[in-house]
């Protein structure tokens, strides 16, 4: 069997690794985020070092975005529009393949996860679904008739726009585009400026718990109603506080308020809203997943 690199290309860090499925992830290495040029460097330099005793078929990017996903356009490959300092405009796919020589799928992290996801996890079987991550940004993606949703350029999923009561919470938002869209409002940023400290740190009975439900019931409202999804997957440091997914799904039924007249948000709720099956390594399998469907 071939094996393929993934690289999980987050605003934090790089996750590197190599292999072919979830039995088979090994080299697992973790480089931070600083500079294009140091962090690309270092993956280059990774890859190398175990490919000397491990040939590689190719290497799959899930990044962080925007990026452009169109193998057509001059700049594929390219991270775009990004606020993270540094990074705009940068060619990552293009950088890497050029490094090691080898051939580069490249989509963003969402979309590479929520293909993993459907390969070996939560999504198993089905062939639309989207897959959302909640942490320090609010990205979305998923499969839509069995392929990654692709368009004008990919999913922005955090980005709309949703209802916001500025007198029950007044904060502005932190999305540096659009203020208090989704992201800007409930992503890991914003509950930290909202309450002076991160959410990891606040207790489960916070409001900040019953607020964040608030929100993220509101965006999957408009999810479910645009896209028909049939699961959700939520993924990302948020949703590792284990009491927001009841909350949320109660929520969920509450807003739908049985428009959506189906058994899985009715009566199977539980099932319908998921944590992904793959945990953490969503992300660098879901790289693999995409080397393998570009290149096997």
């Amino acid at each position: 069997m071939a094996i393929y690199g993934g690289i999980e290309a987050g605003g934090t860090k790089f996750i590197c690794a190599v292999g072919s499925n979830p039995a088979d992830l090994h080299a697992i290495e973790r480089i931070p985020t600083t500079t294009p040029a140091e962090t690309i460097a270092r993956t280059i330099a990774y890859f190398r070092r175990v490919s000397a005793t491990e040939p590689l078929a190719a290497i799959g990017i899930a990044s962080f975005g925007p990026v452009d996903p169109d193998p057509a356009s001059p700049t594929f490959g390219y991270i775009t529009s990004t606020p993270k300092p540094g990074w705009a405009n940068v060619n990552l796919a293009g950088e890497i393949s050029a490094g090691l020589k080898l051939p580069v799928a490249f989509d963003t992290d969402v979309n590479g996860a929520a293909l993993a996801e459907c390969r070996w996890g939560a999504a198993q079987g089905l062939d639309t679904f989207i897959y959302l991550t909640i942490g320090t940004g609010f990205g979305g993606g998923g499969l839509a008739n069995g392929t990654p949703m692709h368009g004008l350029l990919h999913p922005e999923m955090g980005h709309i726009r949703i209802p916001h009561n500025w007198e029950e919470d007044p904060f502005p938002g932190t999305c540096p585009f659009h203020g208090d869209c989704l992201e800007g409002l409930a992503a890991g940023p914003a509950i930290e400026q909202r309450w002076g400290q991160r959410g990891e740190t606040l207790p489960a009975d916070h409001p900040a718990w019953d607020l964040e439900a608030h929100y993220l019931s509101l965006g999957l409202m408009n999810h479910i109603l645009m896209l028909s999804p049939q699961r959700i997957i939520l993924g990302g440091g948020v949703m590792a506080q284990s009491q927001l997914f009841p909350a949320v799904r109660q929520k969920v039924v509450e807003q739908l308020n049985g428009y959506i007249s189906v058994p899985e948000i009715l009566t199977d709720i539980d099932h319908y809203i998921v944590p992904p099956a793959l945990g953490n390594r969503a992300g660098v399998l879901g790289a693999i997943a995409l080397a393998q469907t570009t290149f096997g």
